[in-house]
């Protein structure tokens, strides 16, 4: 896509899942398509390491209207390698769960931003920001994580930054 995306075209989505590391927008962007366009949304914080995770998002994928995932599943097979050695999720199972997000007309939507951007915005919301090489590590497992995704998804990514987004398959 040679042109940004627009929340319009966003929001011409039954569901959104939002997804990208700390600081690159994403519960500003759910906030603004609850607020603009009726979405009720989810923010997915860690989820206790006894949770049942599957079950978890079967049951809000089940929820009827429009929905906004701010996080999710795919979180978990990026931060959990990163902070805990391995993923509570296998891929068939984020398989599973993104195909039930595709059934309802839906599209992943990775929000990406250089290293110096993120750190930039973490510092000003909470004083404090990772190395830019924890940054660039997290945002490079990201990457692999939606290049996997996206033969299997709809998959859109939107740089921050440079207001540009294209879609990934």
């Amino acid at each position: 896509m040679d042109r940004p995306l627009t929340i319009e075209e966003i929001a011409g989505h039954r569901t959104v899942v939002i997804e990208g590391g700390d600081g690159v927008g994403k519960s500003t962007l759910a906030k603004l398509l609850v607020a603009r366009h009726g979405f009720i949304s989810v923010h997915s914080p860690r989820t206790p390491d006894h949770q049942d995770l599957v079950s978890r998002y079967r049951e809000l994928l089940a929820r009827p209207g429009r929905l906004v995932l701010d996080r999710s599943f795919l979180s978990e097979l990026v931060y959990g390698p990163l902070y805990r050695g391995h993923s509570r999720l296998a891929w068939s199972q984020v398989l599973d769960l993104a195909e039930l997000v595709t059934e309802r007309d839906g599209v992943f939507l990775h929000l990406i931003a250089s290293a110096a951007t993120v750190r930039h915005r973490l510092k000003m919301r909470d004083g404090q920001a990772p190395s830019p090489e924890e940054i660039t590590a997290l945002a490079d497992a990201y990457q692999r994580a939606f290049l996997s995704l996206a033969s299997h998804a709809p998959v859109l990514t939107y740089d921050i930054a440079s207001n540009a987004g294209r879609t990934t398959g």
